[in-house]
């Protein structure tokens, strides 16, 4: 499916060129083949490195929500076949993927303007990213004890990764870091900027030992290093960290005589007795009347360890906010032409589609912990109406993602305050950030109900929205760079649209079906073009009321059945007397 996907934007991307030029001589079709060839470069690094990280992430937490990673400590594993094995296990489909774009690579630079060591240069860049993301992603995992802790702090390690390193590379620290051209660094530790560097070779610089620039190796050798030592640190401290200590002090209590009891001799204890041995002790707190709601506000569901993330998303505001305003204060007082896509945009809307994973993320797996801990059978068997866990879980999601929500706002109300976006647009970007925020948190619980399998809830609900916000900068750069008659090209991208409707269906509603998620999942690939359209024209204002339309009704096709039909949702059913 990957690999055809990017025949699918071969082919659209060549009846764009067909369709705005003609083609009349190989220089022509070698122009089209470089061209193509760096918008595939980097959707595959784009696609390989997250989804290695958070399937790796993913299936170590699920071993120890399920506490099957106990059982394998206790086996005669050692510790480095343990942690290089769940490593490569889980990586498998995405060194598979990357291995099955090999020859459709190939087959590219048989068109010209594209170099056979430039297709091997990046797959290895790809492949070696992929290795230390998943490499981070297992060694967080097996760190923390939470799920939404380990995939929280994966994504955030490695935005900042890619955002300090671009800060770097555009002059941050100046011209030279330690005697080294600033470019360089930012090549040799940067995927996204060594991908680039390989499928644009220099060879004026080129090393001895390989067809690649020197920055490509030293990003290969540092990108190893990387790999080698986060797997030594996993390896060294895996019986360390689990079980947790929480874990081991509570078997540590167990293994404690117990006090001896004021029993009578009769062997009944007093009504004090009972009450001081069965209570939980400590302060008593009133319960709310949604205990779900209670539980996800007022208790540290997610583990002490959320505070961390916290600061590090605050971080990451911290590094988008001083990029804002250094565009504003650059642009300041000038003229300033208009651009198709405003630079001030780029920061912001990294932060955007950072906080919408967290929020989906910590969407999904308050459902899917529940899941594996046992816990949502016995809310299942109590009187909770199931709008009261439906609304429950949402509410303890944005409450607890509540910076993620509230700060870029605050970053879209400081450039209102700068004069860089009318009152009227930063209306339109609050609403319509809303609806993406109610979407992000409605398809996390949707896909936790849907699929019982954690590993596979998680994968369909991050994976849904990588592959939206891929797709759109996808199809952003294919037009930016094939034409700018944008209105003329929904022909050439019929093909890619209904192929990314069958594939949004396919994981919202193959398992439980319905005429409103079908109608969604069709229509949605469709509004995303022509948002698309309209906003490299400047017209927002359609830009905002199809956004609104069509995520809105996306939102309600999920959940008006999570609601009405919780039991058909989650995969269950229940007798009911008649």
């Amino acid at each position: 499916m990957f690999v055809a996907a990017l025949l699918a934007l071969v082919l659209t991307s060549w009846q764009l060129l067909v369709g705005s030029q003609r083609i009349e001589n190989l220089g022509d079709l070698a122009w089209f083949g470089a061209a193509v060839f760096q918008i595939l470069a980097p959707l595959q690094l784009a696609v390989a490195m997250p989804l290695s990280a958070l399937l790796v992430a993913a299936a170590v937490a699920h071993e120890k929500d399920r506490r099957t990673l106990d059982l394998l400590l206790m086996t005669n594993l050692t510790n480095a076949e343990l942690v290089l094995g769940k490593l490569l296990a889980s990586m498998l489909t995405v060194l598979v993927v990357v291995v099955a774009a090999f020859p459709l690579l190939m087959i590219v630079a048989l068109l010209g303007g594209v170099d056979y060591s430039q297709v091997l240069g990046v797959q290895l860049v790809t492949v070696a990213s992929a290795l230390v993301a998943g490499s981070l992603g297992s060694t967080l995992a097996l760190w923390r004890d939470k799920t939404f802790q380990a995939l929280a702090m994966t994504v955030l390690v490695l935005v900042l990764w890619l955002a300090i390193w671009e800060a770097v590379g555009a002059g941050a620290l100046g011209d030279e870091l330690l005697g080294v051209p600033v470019g360089t660094w930012a090549v040799a530790m940067s995927p996204w900027k060594a991908v680039e560097a390989a499928s644009r070779p220099d060879f004026a610089t080129s090393s001895s030992f390989g067809a690649f620039p020197q920055a490509v190796n030293l990003y290969l050798i540092a990108s190893l290093a990387g790999t080698v030592i986060l797997n030594t640190v996993a390896i060294a401290m895996v019986r360390v960290w689990n079980p947790s200590r929480e874990s081991q002090r509570r078997a540590a209590e167990q293994r404690e005589p117990q006090k001896k009891s004021t029993a009578s001799a009769t062997g009944f204890v007093t009504s004090q007795e009972a009450i001081r041995i069965h209570s939980a002790g400590g302060k008593v707190r009133r319960v709310w009347d949604n205990p779900i709601l209670w539980r996800e506000v007022r208790t540290w569901a997610y583990g002490r360890r959320i505070l961390l993330i916290r600061v590090a998303y605050w971080v990451m505001f911290a590094v988008c906010a001083l990029a804002v305003r250094s565009i504003v204060a650059e642009r300041a007082g000038g003229f300033v032409q208009r651009e198709m896509i405003p630079a001030e945009a780029k920061p912001l809307a990294a932060l955007m589609v950072v906080s919408l994973i967290l929020l989906n993320a910590l969407a999904v797996t308050s459902l899917t912990s529940e899941r594996d801990s046992k816990a949502l059978d016995l809310l299942l068997v109590t009187d909770l109406l199931p709008k009261e866990i439906v609304f429950g879980k949402l509410g303890g999601a944005f409450y607890n993602a509540k910076e993620m929500v509230v700060l870029p706002i605050a970053l879209c109300a400081y450039l209102w305050y700068a004069e860089r976006i009318s009152a009227e647009q930063f209306s339109f970007l609050i609403c319509g950030l809303a609806v993406m925020n109610a979407f992000a948190a409605t398809l996390g619980l949707h896909a936790g109900m849907t699929y019982s399998n954690s590993r596979t809830a998680i994968a369909t609900s991050i994976g849904t929205l990588l592959f939206l916000f891929l797709g759109v900068a996808t199809c952003m750069r294919i037009m930016l760079a094939f034409s700018s008659s944008f209105q003329y090209q929904l022909t050439s991208f019929l093909g890619f649209m209904a192929g990314g409707g069958v594939g949004l269906f396919v994981a919202l509603g193959w398992r439980n079906p319905s005429r409103a998620i079908f109608m969604a999942s069709l229509l949605a690939p469709f509004a995303t073009f022509f948002v698309i359209t309209s906003f490299l024209l400047g017209e927002y204002d359609q830009v905002f009321l199809v956004t609104v339309a069509t995520y809105g009704f996306a939102t309600a096709a999920m959940l008006v059945p999570a609601v009405s039909e919780f039991d058909v949702a989650t995969g269950r059913t229940v007798a009911r007397e008649e």
